[in-house]
């Protein structure tokens, strides 16, 4: 079994990782791959970035359980005493932690240097697959081994140019081959930020009576001077959810229904959960739901957000769960429990997104 699962990560309207619109960088420097950076990097592909690696802890049922809990997965083989852990947990048995990874290969610490040092500093995860072989079990004791496979020329994106960075991970419980892991990153150099409006001439000369003060010039100054607000990051739109955004830009929050047993899921995914059909269609939401749960953002500061902001994860009425904005209640006031209503909020000349606002009440 094989499950390809997209990331946030660069517009997908910008190309992805599609060839290079080549010239400069657009962080204002001049291309480092003319300089033969890029014969540096393909250098890299085939070494080994982490060998024999060990899972922090085995296979565990608090693990599978706080999983299930958080993805709204209740399905009966990832409970009791003959449980397995959910495929798609397989990368979470391999991850540092909060305290990171001790067994990264000196390759691995190279690249990244290579790619900082050339002034891609930025990073964003774009894509992952995944590759089933055998159920892990409470109990397992995971080892794996990442290679390294390939590093791209480089692209350009709205975000930024940058290198596509693909890694490979082979996951093992007891020494058997469990699964792969296939993810890619954009190592990048943002791109510049659009400046606010210039003066126009003769703002600065073209005064009341009496003038204007030193400090009023300067502040206008800097008011002028001070960049537009940076734009929300941009949803990675694939073949498996392009139904839902296309719901979203008509105003309306599609669910995706299994076409044989009739459950509802959500977010899409190319089959169902449940039975494992890949024939669904959709229904759409009424827009009521409830809170279920949140999170008040206040570190780190991302620079299209205003911190403190809360999150939600909203349970609709239909049954099934989505994270977005909770708007229209200061974040503070944010509680489990309360209804919201659904409503598309336009955040710039490209975007639009569903958010929830408190109240619920039409």
């Amino acid at each position: 079994m094989t499950l390809t699962r997209s990331q946030d990560g660069p517009d997908p309207s910008a190309g992805g990782p599609g060839p290079s619109a080549g010239g400069a960088d657009p962080s204002g420097g001049a291309d480092p791959s003319s300089g033969g950076l890029y014969e540096l990097l393909t250098e890299f592909a085939g070494r080994s970035a982490a060998t024999a690696g060990t899972g922090k802890d085995p296979v565990n049922l608090p693990m599978i359980r706080h999983w299930c809990e958080a993805m709204g997965d209740d399905h009966p083989a990832y409970r009791g005493p003959d449980a397995v852990a959910p495929p798609t947990m397989l990368q979470a048995w391999t991850m540092g932690g909060l305290s990171g990874h001790t067994d990264r290969s000196s390759a691995h610490e190279e690249l990244f240097a290579l790619l900082d040092g050339a002034g891609y500093t930025s990073v964003v995860a774009t894509d992952c697959e995944q590759e089933y072989l055998r159920p892990l079990r409470p109990g397992d004791e995971i080892s794996f081994d990442t290679v390294i496979e390939s590093v791209s020329a480089l692209k350009t994106t709205k975000l930024g140019s940058g290198h596509f960075v693909t890694t490979r991970t082979d996951v093992r419980a007891g020494g058997q081959l469990a699964g792969t892991h296939r993810f890619r990153i954009l190592k990048y150099a943002p791109a510049a930020r659009p400046r606010g409006p210039e003066p126009t001439p003769g703002t600065e000369t073209e005064q009341p009576a009496g003038g204007r003060s030193a400090g009023a010039r300067s502040a206008g100054s800097r008011a002028a001077e001070r960049p537009a607000k940076a734009r929300r990051p941009r949803p990675v739109v694939n073949r498996d959810n392009a139904g839902f955004w296309e719901g979203v830009a008509a105003h309306r929050l599609l669910i995706q229904r299994c076409g044989d047993c009739a459950a509802l899921r959500f977010p899409w995914l190319p089959g169902c959960a449940d039975c494992g059909s890949p024939e669904w269609d959709t229904v759409e939401a009424s827009g009521a739901g409830t809170v279920y749960s949140y999170v008040v953002m206040h570190h780190p500061s991302f620079p299209a957000f205003d911190p403190p902001y809360a999150v939600g994860l909203v349970e609709l009425a239909e049954g099934v769960r989505m994270i977005s904005d909770v708007v229209g209640v200061p974040y503070d006031k944010v509680r489990i429990g309360m209804p919201v209503r659904l409503e598309f909020l336009r955040v710039d000349e490209e975007l639009e997104l569903p958010v929830f606002r408190a109240g619920g009440e039409d």
